[in-house]
């Protein structure tokens, strides 16, 4: 059963001790800024703490409890920072430019784009047609995309809601729910926060389907006490074989599986509640990828293994970046026992996927590396992807316009967002007039591509450059492809436009001569021409032609 953490600093009017609590945030995490998220705990008092939120309770107690999810994950200041005000700024009267003024930029920065997500928070009554999810998920990706700390602050966010959900009605409760299973729930689990996905899955199914979450949850109450039993006798047992056999620094615990899963796996199965043999599971922690593979071993010599229920994600992890094996052995009173061995850093990693790039940082100045944002990103889109297969918030009508963009990256890892389909040319133009003029070659990943290359979400793009301005008049041919955008087709053009006269008219006479050449056409007036298209005389037409402004086949 879900054990909703209430923080032990309200008082018994309902007031929180605000000092009591950063004094155990100060125990929690003692190299944390505790001076930046003391400030803004000030802030958020006198702007939100009597203000309600959604469900009912004080910006300031949802701040502290969104402070709290992302204080287990070790977030940095900034980000808790940011959760602790961000309700205040929703619902009270803290202003963006206050939270700048007092907490920095970054803290402001992090708020701000959180609120810009706000295109999917759930609304009690607002369970909509699914027509503008495609809309609200696009815009959740580019908020994404920027700082994925404002994902996880949103995920902590949706966590507190559903903590207190109890306060609406029934169907308002289903609706929030649904949408949280839908949503929140798989993006959690994309990031590989197993924490948050398995406490937004369970509380999801408590409103969902209460009666099969009570039928678990009382099931799991009776057989505590021997299950605990059974549990301790494996985790003895396996503690004194691996200790023999030389093994050390190691450390072994059980945990009961969580309701959801439960009952996903009575449904897979077709089983009941009493078939249900590994209900706990024993894990195993050690320092090196070696060690588990011994590990491994010896518990396979202890107890007969299920080699159909064996799987190695350290040789092939799973999408969201989750390792660890697991292993189903028949233990004592012939009941299955799944036993999972990883390292303490995967351990880490499982539990709080990428938060974990933000653990026990002081300081904002140290970004995320190039490959970790890509990592990301694509992870993101995998996420996206899940969606349109699973039929959430996206008709199959609206599948065929979701990928319409393409999200690449500069060499200093910014993002760039471009339409489906742009070149390496577009990209350049997209980053300055000057760079797309200049432009003579790219690169992708380090490795030299076509400027008609189409760009892939993820790829990082690097523009080569002359020393000098000249660009062909090819980019402006549709047909070879070099140019995507209508931006970059205009900036083209303009430059063109700009150049002497008489090299235009020259450049423009040359074309069309080369074209009817190519086509055997002659006897052309080329003055009469002209004036048909309403040009003074054939050499304004010559110049239309060289600026890119006339193309050859109206002429012709």
């Amino acid at each position: 059963m879900v054990k909703v953490k209430v923080s032990p600093h309200i008082n018994t009017d309902g007031s929180i001790n605000l000092e009591a609590w950063l004094q155990h945030t100060a125990t929690l995490r003692s190299n944390q800024d505790l001076q930046l998220i003391r400030h803004a705990c000030v802030l958020s008092q006198l702007a939100g703490e009597d203000k309600p939120t959604l469900t009912g309770i004080s910006c300031l107690q949802q701040g502290l409890i969104m402070a709290e999810v992302l204080l287990d994950l070790h977030l940095d200041s900034e980000t808790i920072a940011a959760a602790i005000v961000y309700s205040s700024v929703q619902y009270g009267d803290l202003s963006l430019d206050d939270v700048r003024d007092h907490l920095g930029n970054q803290t402001a920065n992090l708020v701000q784009g959180t609120i810009q997500m706000e295109a999917i928070r759930t609304l009690p009554g607002l369970d909509s047609e699914n027509h503008t999810q495609l809309e609200n998920v696009r815009k959740m990706l580019l908020a994404m995309a920027q700082d994925m700390r404002v994902v996880i602050i949103k995920l902590a966010e949706r966590t507190s809601i559903m903590r207190t959900l109890e306060v609406f009605d029934a169907d308002t409760c289903r609706a929030i729910a649904k949408e949280t299973k839908a949503i929140y729930a798989p993006l959690a689990n994309r990031l590989g926060i197993g924490q948050l996905k398995w406490e937004l899955e369970d509380l999801s199914f408590r409103y969902l389907e209460p009666t099969a979450y009570r039928e678990i949850a009382d099931n799991l109450h009776e057989t505590r006490i021997e299950r605990e039993k059974y549990i301790e006798k494996i985790i003895t047992d396996l503690q004194t074989t691996l200790q023999e056999s030389g093994m050390k620094d190691f450390s072994i615990t059980g945990r009961v599986k969580h309701i959801y899963s439960i009952s996903q796996k009575m449904r897979r199965k077709k089983m009941g509640f009493d078939q249900i043999y590994d209900l706990n599971a024993v894990r195993v922690l050690v320092t090196t990828i070696d060690e588990c593979y011994n590990v491994l071993s010896i518990v396979h010599g202890q107890w007969k293994a299920l080699r159909s229920e064996f799987d190695d994600y350290i040789a092939t992890p799973k999408p969201n970046g989750y390792r660890s094996i697991h292993t189903v052995v028949i233990g004592p009173n012939n009941k299955n026992i799944e036993i999972q061995i990883r390292t303490h850093e995967m351990h880490a990693e499982s539990e709080h996927g990428v938060a974990a790039h933000w653990q026990y940082k002081e300081t904002h100045k140290q970004r995320a590396d190039y490959h970790a944002k890509i990592a990301w990103l694509r992870q993101v889109l995998e996420w996206q992807k899940d969606l349109v297969k699973s039929g959430t918030a996206i008709n199959p009508v609206q599948n065929a316009t979701l990928d319409d963009r393409v999200y690449v990256f500069t060499p200093t890892g910014e993002i760039v967002d471009l339409p489906q389909g742009s070149t390496p040319l577009d990209f350049a133009y997209q980053i300055h007039s000057e760079v797309g003029h200049r432009c003579r070659g790219a690169k992708i990943n380090n490795h030299l591509v076509q400027l008609t290359h189409t760009l892939i979400t993820g790829e990082q793009v690097e523009i080569l450059t002359a020393k000098n301005p000249n660009p062909s008049r090819d980019w402006l041919n549709s047909q070879l492809g070099y140019l995507k955008t209508a931006r970059a087709k205009a900036k083209v053009h303009h430059w063109f436009k700009l150049q002497d006269y008489d090299k235009n008219v020259i450049d423009g006479q040359a074309m069309i001569e080369r074209e009817c050449h190519r086509l055997a056409i002659s006897g052309i007036d080329f003055e009469t021409t002209a004036r048909k298209l309403h040009y003074k005389n054939k050499n304004e037409m010559f110049s239309a032609l060289g600026a890119g402004a006339l193309r050859t086949v109206q002429v012709l």
